[in-house]
Parts: C-alpha cells; sequence; structure tokens
C-alpha cells in the first residue's frame, strides 16, 4: 500500500512538471541593456516562464558609469561585463543568444538570427540607442567620438590618454602649446564628462607637471543653459562646480560643421581642437520587422499607454528604444533609471498577462538626478525636496552604482558556480 501511494505521489509530481513545461510560456528579450537586464531579474522569479536573451554585443555596458571610464578613472571591469557569464547565474538558467536580429515576424511570432530563428510568446525590444550624429552638421561624425558604443568609448579614452603622455613629456623648451578638448551637448553625459576630464587634469597638473594645464575643455550647446530640462539647484551647483574645473562653457552656441582641424561655429567664430566627443543626441537602434512601427523623428518606437507596439498584446518595448511619457503626456527621459521602471512594469504586465489578470496603463516618472561633477563631488536631487551637493552628494551617487554593481557581480560569482559544477 505504502509502495502503490508512493508511486502514485511520485507520478503526480512527474505530471506536475511536465504540466510545468507545456504550459511554460517563453519570453525573449532583445537587449542586454539596463531595461533587458532588469526584465529578466524579475520575470525569473515566475516558474511557468523560459527566458532568452539576444545580444549583438557579449557583454552589458554600463553607460552610466561612461564619464569615469573615458577619463581613465574607471577601468574596463567596471563599466563592461559577460552577459553569457550573468545569464548562467539563474537556478533556471537564462539562455543567452550571441547573434544580431535580422529579422522579427510579428504574425508567426518568430525572430530570425544569423544562421537559426527562435519562437516566441512573449517579446520585449530592448535594444537601446546609439548616439545621434546630426546629418545637418558636416562632418560631425567623421571627426567626433560617441559614448554610447563601447568600442568609441574606448578610442575617446585612448585619445585623451594620449595627450595626457604627450604632455608628461613636455619641458619649458618642448611645449606643444595648448590643446583644445570639445565636450559637444550640455546634457547629463556631456556635463559629466567634461567634469571629469577636467578633474583628472587638475590632478596630472599637480604630479605630471603645469603642462597639464594646457589641455583645455570646451562644453558646447546650443541650448540656453546646460542641464536643460533639470532643476535650478543642479544647474546653478554645476555651472558652479564647472567653472571651479575650469570647463570653458558654450551655451546658445551652435556648430555649424567641423574638419579635421577646426570647428567651425554659426556666428563665424572658429575653434581649433584636438579631438570632440558628441553626446548631443541619441536616436533609437534599428530593429527590421514585418510591420512598420510607428516611430518618432529619432527612430524611437511609439507604443500605446501599456508599452505595447502595433496593437500587438505580447510584444513590447522598453528603454531608451521607444518613447516614454509619463501620465500627463510630458516625455520621459531616456535615462537608465527610466529604462528599469519601464522594465518592471513590463515583466509585471506579462505575468498580468498570462494569469489573465487586468493591467494598468505605465506610469513612470523620474524619482531623482545625480550628477557625477569629478573626484568626489557631484550635485542631486531626490523627490522634489531633497537636494544634495558636494560630497554627501557623491556618496548617495556611489551607493546607488555599488547597489547595481554588487548585484551584477553576485550574479556573475553565481554563474561561474554552477559553471564549475557543470565542468
Amino acid at each position: 500500500m505504502l509502495v502503490q501511494k508512493h508511486l502514485a505521489i511520485k507520478l503526480h509530481n512527474k505530471f506536475k512538471r511536465n504540466e510545468k513545461t507545456i504550459l511554460s510560456k517563453h519570453v525573449v528579450i532583445i537587449g542586454g541593456g539596463y531595461g533587458g537586464l532588469r526584465a529578466i531579474e524579475f520575470l525569473d522569479k515566475y516558474e511557468d516562464v523560459k527566458l532568452t536573451l539576444i545580444d549583438k554585443n557579449p557583454y552589458h555596458y554600463l553607460q552610466t558609469e561612461a564619464y569615469g571610464y573615458v577619463a581613465g578613472r574607471f577601468n574596463m571591469h567596471d563599466i563592461a561585463i559577460n552577459l553569457s557569464s550573468w545569464c548562467s547565474g539563474f537556478k533556471e538558467k537564462v539562455r543567452f543568444i550571441h547573434k544580431e536580429v535580422t529579422t522579427i515576424d510579428f504574425q508567426k511570432q518568430n525572430i530570425d538570427l544569423e544562421n537559426m530563428e527562435i519562437a516566441y510568446d512573449y517579446l520585449i525590444i530592448a535594444t537601446g540607442a546609439q548616439t545621434n550624429f546630426f546629418s545637418f552638421i558636416d562632418g560631425l561624425k567623421e571627426h567626433s567620438y560617441g559614448v554610447k558604443n563601447l568600442k568609441r568609448a574606448y578610442s575617446f579614452r585612448q585619445k585623451f590618454e594620449d595627450i595626457i603622455y604627450k604632455k608628461l613629456l613636455n619641458t619649458k623648451d618642448t611645449n606643444d602649446g595648448e590643446v583644445n578638448i570639445v565636450i559637444g551637448g550640455a546634457g547629463l553625459s556631456g556635463v559629466e564628462i567634461a567634469a571629469e576630464m577636467a578633474h583628472v587634469i587638475d590632478v596630472h597638473s599637480k604630479t605630471i607637471g603645469e603642462a597639464a594645464k594646457d589641455i583645455k575643455i570646451y562644453l558646447v550647446d546650443a541650448s540656453e543653459t546646460i542641464l536643460p530640462g533639470m532643476g535650478k539647484y543642479t544647474i546653478s551647483h554645476t555651472k558652479k562646480r564647472l567653472e571651479k574645473l575650469d570647463v570653458i562653457i558654450l551655451t546658445n552656441t551652435f556648430i555649424n560643421n567641423l574638419d579635421d582641424s577646426y570647428i567651425y561655429f554659426r556666428d563665424g567664430q572658429k575653434l581649433n581642437y584636438s579631438f570632440m566627443v558628441f553626446t548631443g543626441g541619441i536616436k533609437a537602434t534599428k530593429l527590421n520587422t514585418t510591420i512598420n512601427h510607428d516611430k518618432n523623428r529619432v527612430d524611437q518606437l511609439i507604443p500605446d499607454s501599456e508599452l505595447n507596439i502595433q496593437g500587438k498584446k505580447n510584444v513590447f518595448a522598453l528603454g531608451d528604444c521607444v518613447e516614454l511619457r509619463d501620465r500627463n503626456g510630458n516625455i520621459l527621459p531616456p535615462t537608465a533609471q527610466i529604462a528599469e521602471k519601464s522594465a518592471e512594469y513590463v515583466a509585471k504586465t506579462i505575468r498580468k498577462r498570462i494569469d489573465g489578470n487586468k493591467t494598468k496603463p505605465f506610469n513612470g516618472s523620474v524619482a531623482g538626478v545625480f550628477v557625477a561633477l569629478g573626484g568626489n563631488y557631484a550635485v542631486g536631487e531626490m523627490f522634489k525636496f531633497i537636494k544634495v551637493k558636494g560630497y554627501k552628494a557623491y556618496l548617495l551617487k556611489k551607493a546607488i552604482t555599488s547597489a547595481y554593481h554588487f548585484g551584477l557581480r553576485l550574479r556573475i560569482n553565481s554563474g561561474f558556480k554552477n559553471r564549475i559544477k557543470e565542468t
């Protein structure tokens, strides 16, 4: 009797496992950025969901830390992690496919990759964005760097370090004069890069000689102010910090064109420069699909209120590749914070759809922003009433980024242990 009972329980458990396998939903995420990874973290909690991550790069690039990397403060391991290792860190392993998507067929629910195809029940498009080298500025793409792409950020860092090294070799008799570095775009990325580079130059002037002071940082923007759209407190204290670091701020300044030696402004002035990084705009990464989507002028997908595209209730878009709005219809900034919030919303909405429950519209908002301004200094605002600057703001910003790093490292360590067990 006991044997029969044991067999019955065993068969029942086996049937339940098979039932889960049959009923499990396959969610495919295209894009291993902040939004894609956050969606996986949330969806992994559900046993009836299988996850596949697809990315054309083998790494997750922490773009929010680019300012420190290009200035030489951070190293490669601080801004990039291996996606295969990260995916191995889940109990039910997340499948990672290192390939580029060639086509998506929404009717067949099928994704074509290089030499393979994959079917999905739910699809999350989180392909991010790239630097928008405006075509109306002649020579911009050919003569400037971007930081949305790790390869370009790496090249930019090398160029900056070459300049520092040459200044180290200078003497009073061999000084090659001023070197101008131009940051095009005074938004968050541009300001942080300008501040960090200026801080590094200041430190070098005390250790390798005054020749480092010949390196001048220009921050150029067509807007009336730096950090357009941010609070007065953040703008005011950021400007003071930049001026203290000797960053030359040129607002209301329009770049007309550039060649390999000069930047030409609309007012007829020109500036000799050594190299330029452009952070003045983004455009969404394009995908080939069987349906023409509604897009804005920078190729971002325009979703419905629940972040579905083209009426497909099983296809979502999140992060920088999509135009996101708050409940009042205001466009939200393309930040890691908003990408993660949209990812959390999509993950929860998929869960509700699977269970047949009602869903609510996306209601994202910016909780706060911190601006890294060189060394151990930052400026920030949170929840509209917390305003902080200096070392305290730096510690708060560091706590946020450290928590994110810690989560990534834990997952990678788990993945390493899982792979060791298999060998």
